[in-house]
């Protein structure tokens, strides 16, 4: 339903890195659970700013008393102060599953020799880093996000020098930058097992950051080797052990008690939730640009952002009734096929192709809405719903638009927000799905990739 497995390079990796792509067909499962059941509870507080606004179709379906969410209204950046734990290990899984796929693209523009496009990526990078240092700031004190801080920099640097060296050709600087990231992960291994309250040993944490940073290396090999289909396979790969990676570091680093949050159900599909919703749009951004340039790396992309269809479609089925699946399939599908169609009349610099497009786009926000809505008895507002949908659109094309005439930082600044917007949507849809439609998401899937990260944890 959706699973693609994930083939292995030649660089070793431990055996907590070995999972199946699963994450999109269990948020898939969660989602349309969550449709099918609703949950009653009181009208949502209403939103506090732009991005909340945009973010927020949904009312609310819980009344998040168990500290698990942020109640939908914050990005993944943390806003400053304290944090609930719930939200701690919440926002530590997104900004790290974003980093990823940050310093993924950074990496494949130095090798494609597109110094600007990998300089723009990097300063996202950079803003990301700042935001997880700000985020361990609020949990584990000041010193703690000044010790960590350097590090991450320290590793993103590494990365670039070898993605440097790999377009060049030039081994010694490959070897120099894998043991200056060598070299790191010891420390960050060390970093992660101090503030862990016991729970994580130095071998185990050093697991968690080198498989992290092979996941980065070894889509770099695969990219420079043009083998494009294997590269998106471990880029998506990589996203999904940000996930289940940044689950089991995040609540080492909570105590015991506090950790439990991350068990209840309403977190899991919440975190669930996040992880979909973030690959979409990272996978969109990546298949726009490829199309509006025609990069030879278009299909792989195209594939990629296919099987999340897929899945999605799938679980509807599923859950629905295969003919509520292919409904959903066909809607789902005009809607990647029109994001793209606009690339494409971008590329050819067709302004009433993309004026068609356009228009098909505000007609699909309105059918989707419309079935959801009915799918969901009512419980979810169509016309709100429908205007979420239509600027999360919007801010699609204009990166794409900002990419085309090269004006890569506000692309990557566009992209950037695109997928904070997520995280807070993802949090209206966990309140609306409430609870005990969260009780639905199969134990341990969301977390664990069947096994594979909670393994970090030891027994907990």
């Amino acid at each position: 339903m959706g699973v693609l497995a994930v083939s292995e390079s030649g660089r070793t990796r431990s055996g907590l890195s070995r999972l199946l792509l699963l994450g999109a067909s269990v948020v898939a499962i969660a989602l349309v659970a969550g449709c099918v059941a609703g949950s009653k509870g009181a009208p949502a507080a209403a939103p506090t700013s732009r991005a909340a606004v945009e973010a927020a179709p949904l009312p609310s379906g819980s009344s998040d008393t168990d500290g698990s969410t942020d109640g939908g209204l914050a990005g993944a950046e943390p806003a400053g102060g304290p944090v609930t734990p719930g939200q701690f290990t919440l926002q530590f899984q997104a900004l790290l599953g974003q980093h990823t796929m940050l310093a993924a693209d950074m990496m494949r523009g130095r090798i494609r020799n597109d110094p600007d496009v990998a300089q723009a990526a990097n300063a996202a990078i950079g803003k990301n880093t700042d935001a997880l240092g700000k985020l361990f700031a609020a949990e584990l004190g000041a010193d703690a996000a000044q010790t960590f801080t350097p590090l991450w920099s320290g590793h993103v640097t590494g990365l670039f020098n070898y993605a440097r060296g790999l377009g060049a050709g030039d081994e010694t600087a490959m070897a120099q930058a894998k043991l200056q990231v060598t070299q790191i992960e010891d420390k960050l291994a060390d970093f992660f097992a101090d503030h862990s309250h016991g729970q994580l040993g130095k071998q185990q944490a050093l697991e968690g950051v080198a498989d992290h940073i092979n996941h980065l290396l070894d889509q770099a090999d695969q990219y420079a080797a043009k083998d494009y289909e294997k590269s998106d396979a471990t880029y998506r790969e990589g996203y999904a052990h940000a996930f289940t990676g940044g689950q089991a570091l995040g609540a080492a680093l909570l105590t015991p008690t506090q950790a439990k949050v991350t068990e209840t159900p309403s977190w899991r599909l919440r975190s669930a939730l996040t992880q979909l919703l973030g690959e979409h749009v990272e996978l969109v951004v990546g298949a726009l640009r490829s199309g509006a340039t025609d990069a030879p790396d278009f299909k792989a992309a195209a594939d990629s952002v296919n099987a999340n269809t897929t899945a999605l479609a799938g679980a509807v089925g599923t859950l629905f009734s295969p003919a509520a699946g292919h409904s959903f399939e066909q809607l789902w599908a005009d809607h990647i096929d029109l994001l793209v169609a606009y690339s494409a009349a971008l590329a050819k610099g067709d302004d009433a192709a993309k004026a068609q497009v356009i228009q098909g786009l505000n007609g699909f926000e309105s059918r989707l809405s419309a079935f959801l809505s009915t799918a969901t008895g009512k419980k979810l507002a169509s016309q709100q719903l429908a205007k979420a949908l239509n600027s999360h659109d919007a801010m699609l094309r204009q990166q794409v638009d900002a990419f085309v005439a090269k004006d890569y930082v506000t692309a990557h600044d566009v992209a950037y927000s695109t997928y904070q917007e997520m995280f807070g949507l993802s949090g209206q849809l966990a309140q609306a799905f409430g609870a005990t439609v969260a009780k639905r998401l199969p134990v341990g899937a969301a977390q664990t990739g069947l096994g594979g990260e909670a393994a970090i944890i030891g027994g907990r």
